[in-house]
């Protein structure tokens, strides 16, 4: 048995006008598959692009350890030279990722090989970031602090995504105070008899190829595993429901602060209770 998923609907192109209507309005994902060919960044963007270009600098990585206590919000698990980074990802599988990295501010030729595209959003600008993995690696499943509207461009290689809206909540095992589900849930292969609610979240997928843009609605859940190596780029624009502006004010002010104060009060208790809880809440649904 497997996610009750669907295939996220593919256009070749699209305009803003129908992009607002069919997917933004009603907000449904969509794969956009040729929309940034004119792009300079569509010919040169590669692993080894990022490695000539970027190669000398530190970046942060990260791998799929389960959230620890005496860790920071989005503290990297290690660093080590983009040039280095690249080769390792090329030579061999890792679990290493590079996460939310403004590779922008620090590489500025790279704003020149794309434009920001008019969705009739406002992109926020100064937040282009950048997440690379190797063969096999993945993200948690998990949501964004701030709700936002998403547009995911790949570059090399394939990556799956799976997605779910926030009306899948009671079914994901999200853990409390949180932006993730368990850890310990594979989405690429998840054990139904441990994780039984899952049968009941109703979801999308896709895998996304170089040049594909995603868009991910306000707050939908993603899991992303990197099929070969490759990179991608998100732009994001603010959310427009008013209910789930106020959800990423009270993230990014209140449930963080609270989580970070309980992790220093508790220590690991209080990663155990919220994995207790993510199970015991889960399963009232049954």
């Amino acid at each position: 048995m497997s996610l009750n998923l669907q295939d996220i609907p593919r256009v070749k192109n699209i305009s803003k006008a129908d992009f607002l209507k069919h997917y933004f309005k009603p907000q449904k994902p969509v794969v956009i598959e040729q929309f940034i060919d004119s792009w300079p960044a569509y010919n040169k963007w590669s692993l080894d692009y990022m490695k000539s270009v970027g190669g000398h600098l530190t970046v942060p990585l990260y791998d799929d350890r389960p959230v620890d206590y005496k860790e920071g919000f989005n503290e990297p698990h290690a660093k080590m030279k983009l040039a280095d980074y690249v080769d390792l990802l090329k030579r061999e599988p890792t679990k290493y990722r590079i996460f939310l990295w403004n590779a922008l501010k620090e590489i500025p030729e790279l704003q020149n090989d794309f434009t920001f595209p008019d969705f009739g959003l406002r992109l926020m600008k100064g937040l282009p970031m950048l997440f690379f993995g190797g063969r096999n690696s993945h993200t948690f499943m998990h949501y964004d602090i701030d709700l936002a509207n998403i547009f995911h461009f790949h570059f090399e290689g394939t990556k799956q995504c799976i997605l779910f809206d926030q009306k899948q909540n009671d079914y994901l095992y999200k853990i409390p105070h949180s932006l993730i589900t368990r850890e310990d849930i594979d989405f690429n292969n998840p054990d139904f008899k441990k994780w039984p609610a899952l049968k009941k979240a109703k979801g999308y997928k896709t895998e996304l190829n170089h040049g594909e843009v995603l868009y991910m609605p306000e707050g939908y859940w993603h899991y992303m595993r990197y099929i070969t190596p490759g990179f991608s780029m998100s732009l994001r624009a603010i959310t427009r429901n008013p209910k789930n502006f106020s959800k990423a004010i009270y993230n990014l002010v209140l449930m963080r602060s609270y989580d970070n104060l309980m992790r220093r009060i508790k220590g690991q208790k209080w990663i155990d209770w919220k994995n207790e809880q993510a199970v015991f809440r889960t399963h009232k649904h049954l």
